[in-house]
């Protein structure tokens, strides 16, 4: 009988121990695959496709970070008749998030080039056969482009050679640690039934008719949505009579904006974007530099790289279809 109430209590305190603390979308270990798994038709990308297009839209430094390197390219892309401004930025935008973009050639009658359209990254896998590319919206619509018709744009990693992965999954779980702030707080304040105070009132001389007087003049001097006050009457006589006790947020100290800002920084420093680029305001008086110079480094450092990697598609259309002009600061 010993030994079980022994056993009980171990069990008990057991479910009060807090185990080791994980990541939200997946176990540490999303970084250590060998290989791209495959199914026998494909290889499947080594993290989530659908995670990295919602992380895009998860934290506004984040989705910044590309918009500004997506429409930099655009502003230098010199569009041709075989490929519109559109499907290039659609391209560089796959490039961008996934770090795999995929080109398909349009071919005519006679087997030449009609026009390039570019494949969405989220839906195409690279095939067990040597070019092959499968289109993948769901399991139940599987179709295969052989041929030579589609290019694959991607950059090197690690741990496999099928896929690219990108940079800023470093920076992950600081963006999904700015959404959750941002949307704790909306919550804080959509709720509107927090508490501001609590009034102790403990004077036994006060009058009954003066303690529901005054609790009506609390319970109506805020609106919906505002913070909310609590009344407490307990006649003792205490020789303080009436006390004001802070509560829940008013007193603790509000780490909203360390999060925020903390969180902000590491996307930044992933990403490699000047601050000036994305309308930061700064936060101390000598502000971020000179912008136009920021600008020009970060072109020739962080572009100019992308551009190159986006140029290898010239090679195998055997036309110079992706062509670009220099970047020019207006004055």
């Amino acid at each position: 009988m010993a030994k079980d109430n022994k056993a009980e209590k171990k069990q008990q305190i057991e479910a009060f121990t807090f185990g080791e603390p994980t990541p939200v979308l997946s176990q540490r270990e999303i970084f250590d695959y060998l290989e791209a798994m495959n199914n026998g038709k494909y290889y499947e990308y080594p993290l989530s496709l659908n995670g990295l297009s919602r992380l895009y839209r998860a934290a506004v430094h984040h989705a910044s970070a590309i918009q500004v390197k997506r429409n930099i390219l655009k502003s230098c892309f010199i569009p041709h008749p075989k490929l519109s401004m559109y499907e290039f930025s659609a391209l560089a935008l796959d490039f961008l998030v996934f770090q795999n973009a995929y080109l398909q050639k349009i071919k005519n009658r006679i087997g030449g080039a009609l026009s390039y359209k570019r494949m969405p990254a989220k839906f195409t896998r690279v095939g067990l056969v040597p070019g092959e590319y499968w289109w993948v919206p769901n399991l139940r619509e599987e179709h295969v482009f052989s041929g030579d018709t589609v290019f694959h744009i991607k950059e090197s990693d690690l741990n496999q050679e099928i896929y690219g992965v990108p940079d800023y999954v470093a920076s992950m779980n600081s963006s999904l640690l700015n959404e959750s702030a941002t949307l704790f707080r909306r919550r804080y304040y959509e709720n509107g039934s927090h508490a501001g105070f609590i009034m102790w009132l403990t004077d036994a001389g006060v009058d009954e008719k003066d303690v529901k007087n005054l609790r009506k003049a609390l319970r109506e001097s805020k609106g919906p949505g505002n913070f909310r006050n609590l009344f407490m009457h307990s006649p003792g006589g205490d020789k303080d009579g009436m006390k004001l006790i802070p509560v829940s947020e008013i007193a603790a100290k509000d780490e909203f904006l360390t999060i925020k800002n903390v969180s902000r920084d590491d996307q930044l420093g992933s990403h490699r974007v000047p601050p000036q680029l994305m309308g930061i305001v700064p936060g101390n008086v000598g502000g971020f530099g000179d912008a136009a110079k920021a600008a020009e480094v970060f072109d020739a450092n962080e572009l100019e790289c992308i551009r190159s990697s986006l140029l290898s598609v010239n090679d195998w259309a055997g036309e110079e279809i992706i062509r670009f002009k220099g970047y020019k600061l207006a004055l």
